[in-house]
């Protein structure tokens, strides 16, 4: 890159797509200053370069900053609709830098009992990436989180409303339950193990937590008898906890970590999407088999609610399942969202069938990662699976993190478009696989360059 004047950068020789969902440029120069775009030119018009920095594409592809508007793990405050103690300082800078890398230049972190002032590095350094914060601060939401953990949350987070951290800079509303509060996969490889161990002294997997439970209580947890049948025992066996505990102290100890905060929870759901309805600030709800119908319950009664249904691809639905949870939602005015979880490259406890499903019927509005323990896969990595699949076309793909999910968040309507006037958050990356990414600029900085941080560590 050349030192010179004129733009503060020029990007050229790139291929660009718009985030529109249908608009790409085989060539063009993109001319940035202030933070914004403000000059385009396309086929063989040059912009006019006057020494201007430049960043030569090589032929790559120039698309609008990865906007992911379901992620955990990037505050400092405490995690997860459970309330849980914050991450490692350690820890959240580098699931910063993993999305940042990914060509994520905008991201909302959904931990939703945390504050906006929690965004800050204790250090005193701040992210290149735009990280912004929900509010999941209402009564019933507070009581799930104290029913399964609540060991982050202090008396700041405990005395303010969800009004007042809107206030202090939240900019949506969630997220309502999830899978810690709701039965879902948080409880798989987070409190499940712990609770078998606990009366068992054995520490089974995600994958065997997942079935004790689901046999157990049934996939919509709703199913529990008032003894274990055989094939509880039977796995209980297989799995070698009966040596120091019975059957039904094993059943007890899951019921107990699963369903003691549920109701607080699914009333949680409820306290959000009225307030959604009051804000117009969009609610994100875990929707999973368990939590579906209350969510069509909700978009039901209460209309002028803004609701997200978070993760529509949740392992425990089928694929015939998320398709017609989905479809109904959506006739309900309910937007769709699936999560890269960790089954596009990782596979650890979840494959890749439903997100299929509901992109090949083109049900979905937005594309997140959520966390998935830590393990989750990049959205760039579902576009170019959805792509290379023939689902859909580039465009199509990246809208579904780019354009579409800033005309649904008022916070992002400023980004998520390669147009002039929008911001200069632009990731560039393999024309052939767009989820390599070489260069990500963020406010019209060069943040990644070449695969690698240059500037991670600006002063507040």
């Amino acid at each position: 890159m050349a030192e010179g004047t004129g733009f503060n950068l020029v990007i050229t020789n790139t291929a660009i797509i718009t985030g529109d969902g249908k608009t790409v440029h085989p060539k063009g120069h993109i001319g940035i200053s202030n933070g914004k775009i403000v000059a385009l030119s396309l086929g063989s018009e040059e912009l006019p370069l006057n020494g201007s920095p430049i960043v030569d594409a090589g032929g790559a592809t120039s698309f609008p900053g990865v906007i992911n508007s379901h992620a955990h793990g990037c505050t400092f405050g405490p995690t997860m609709p459970s309330g849980s103690k914050p991450f490692r300082p350690e820890d959240v800078r580098y699931f910063r830098n993993r999305h940042l890398l990914s060509g994520t230049s905008t991201l909302l972190n959904v931990c939703g009992l945390c504050l906006p002032q929690e965004i800050a590095d204790p250090s005193g350094v701040r992210h290149p990436m735009r990280v912004f914060s929900t509010t999941a601060h209402s009564a019933s939401s507070k009581a799930a989180a104290f029913d399964i953990d609540g060991s982050g949350l202090r008396a700041s987070h405990l005395a303010v409303s969800a009004e007042g951290v809107i206030e202090q800079g939240a900019v949506a509303l969630g997220e309502g339950g999830g899978g810690q509060t709701l039965g879902g996969g948080a409880q798989d490889y987070a409190f499940l193990p712990r609770a078998i161990e606990d009366v068992t002294g054995v520490l089974v997997d995600a994958r065997a937590a997942r079935r004790l439970k689901e046999v157990l209580l049934g996939r919509a947890l709703q199913d529990r008898a008032s003894s274990p049948d055989a094939q509880f025992i039977a796995l209980c066996d297989e799995l070698d906890l009966l040596k120091s505990a019975s059957a039904d102290h094993v059943a007890n100890a899951i019921a107990a970590s699963v369903l003691r905060p549920m109701q607080n929870a699914v009333l949680g759901l409820g306290e959000l999407a009225e307030l959604s309805a009051r804000t117009g600030l969009p609610a994100i709800l875990h929707n999973a088999l368990p939590s579906a119908h209350h969510i069509l319950a909700l978009a039901r009664a209460i209309p002028m609610a803004r609701l997200i249904a978070a993760h529509c691809n949740h392992p425990s639905f089928s694929p015939e399942e998320a398709v017609a949870n989905a479809k109904l939602l959506r006739e309900c005015g309910v937007l769709i969202d699936v999560s890269t979880l960790d089954c596009i490259s990782t596979h650890w406890r979840n494959s890749a069938e439903n997100l299929d499903a509901l992109i090949s019927e083109r049900l979905v509005d937005t594309i997140t990662t959520d966390f998935a323990g830590g393990h989750w896969d990049g959205i760039l990595e579902a576009v170019h699976r959805m792509v290379v699949k023939g689902q859909l076309s580039a465009p199509q793909a990246l809208s579904l993190a780019t354009g579409n999910v800033a005309s649904i968040f008022g916070a992002f309507n400023d980004a998520g478009r390669i147009e002039i006037g929008k911001r200069a958050d632009v990731t560039i990356a393999d024309s052939l696989n767009l989820s390599r990414v070489r260069h990500v600029i963020i406010g019209g900085q060069l943040v990644v360059r070449n695969g690698a941080i240059v500037h991670s560590a600006t002063p507040v």
